[in-house]
């Protein structure tokens, strides 16, 4: 398993499944939207470990 998904808060879970269940209610089936919603979240902490890499200097 990716640590970017084990190192998420219980907020950031929540907000995780909810995401990932109004997909399901779009249509989309549970194993698309559970990849979906974790490419997200794994572009967003690459962005955010890029800016604290680059901004700390």
């Amino acid at each position: 398993m990716d640590n970017t998904l084990l190192s998420l808060t219980h907020e950031q879970q929540q907000q995780a499944v909810e995401k990932i269940q109004q997909l399901m209610q779009q249509g989309i089936s549970s194993g698309e939207a559970i990849a979906l919603v974790a490419q997200q979240l794994k572009e967003k902490h690459r962005r955010e470990q890029y800016n604290t890499e680059h901004h700390s200097e």
